[in-house]
């Protein structure tokens, strides 16, 4: 039988994938608050990539470092794993918040996604306007056809609560400041983020621990296919629609295969298959705990969840070093 033909058994491959993103995490252990952010993302890719080659799959990167020409490893359309188990699509960032590691800041994670070959968008690395909620609400009751007051009007209504009890998650840009005031205006507050808007659409599925109701602005393509993984997993909406600044990034989406270049994806469509998705907290935040690390040891927290059985689980995990 041929790797493509193999089946994805997520459950067996789901601890290899924690493994993958605890041990990206220690890896850029020792590079938290250094100010390094190229060494503490390099370190990170090492590491995910050495394991990523000991798991029995057929691995293919679809959400990677980037282009072949500008990653030399977990480039896009890299193969990895040992060739001999099924064919999967892998989506990654294995420093998501280098900015966050090397200055210490809150909510920087590795994280890795995997599901059946041909499951996830070939998403280029342009921008995506990007819309979040969590679990438990109808499908539709929000949309990126609305204006921002609009989106938290309406999911004040659908929560049976007041604008101002709602909490918006943006990424704190100049591009984002009509934005923000549009939803300051509503009464609804904002928690700013300078980086990882992974995490910050994950918060959303989480609201009564995090206090995020929804997220929206425009990050990197790339990251809103992990983030689809992570709520398809968790629960929740998200829409995401690309947005490109000139010929060449239409290029990029043409290469990709992408033809409809206006149309607004939501999660299945972005991940159009069961996966599983693991992510190790770095440098801690509301989600996950940072690394704690003491004289001869190390112990980080992973997030694992697989969306066939909507499973999550946290796992402890200490190592000496």
């Amino acid at each position: 039988m041929s790797a493509a033909n193999m089946d994805f058994n997520d459950r067996m491959l789901s601890l290899g994938l924690a493994r993958v993103a605890e041990q990206a995490a220690i890896a850029s252990a020792s590079l938290i608050g250094r100010g390094d952010e190229k060494a503490a993302d390099q370190a990170a890719v090492n590491a995910m990539r050495e394991q990523l080659n000991l798991l029995e799959i057929a691995g293919v990167v679809v959400i990677g470092e980037g282009e072949r020409d500008e990653a030399p490893m977990l480039y896009i359309g890299e193969e990895v794993g040992t060739g001999n188990g099924p064919g999967v699509d892998i989506a990654l960032d294995p420093l998501e918040g280098t900015t966050l590691t090397a200055k210490d800041m809150p909510n920087a994670l590795t994280v890795i996604a995997m599901g059946p070959r041909g499951s996830m968008l070939h998403a280029p690395d342009v921008y995506m306007d990007k819309l979040a909620i969590g679990p438990g609400y109808p499908e539709g009751v929000v949309s990126l056809d609305m204006s921002p007051a609009q989106r938290v009007e309406a999911l004040a209504e659908a929560k049976q609560c007041k604008t101002t009890d709602i909490t918006v998650c943006i990424l704190e840009r100049p591009r984002h400041e009509q934005m923000i005031a549009e939803v300051r205006g509503t009464g609804a507050s904002i928690r700013l983020i300078t980086d990882g808007d992974v995490a910050g659409v994950m918060h959303c599925a989480e609201a009564e621990t995090t206090g995020i109701d929804m997220y929206m602005g425009q990050g990197g393509a790339p990251e809103g296919v992990l983030a689809a993984a992570a709520l398809k997993c968790m629960g929740g909406q998200i829409f995401g629609r690309l947005l490109f600044r000139n010929d060449d990034e239409r290029g990029r989406a043409e290469k990709a295969g992408i033809t409809d270049l206006d149309r607004v994806y939501t999660r299945d469509e972005m991940v159009t298959a069961d996966v599983i998705f693991a992510a190790t907290g770095v440098t801690g935040g509301s989600l996950l705990p940072r690394i704690k690390r003491v004289p001869g040891w190390v112990e980080t927290t992973t997030l694992l969840m697989r969306s066939k059985t909507g499973s999550v689980r946290r796992m402890s995990y200490r190592t000496p070093v």
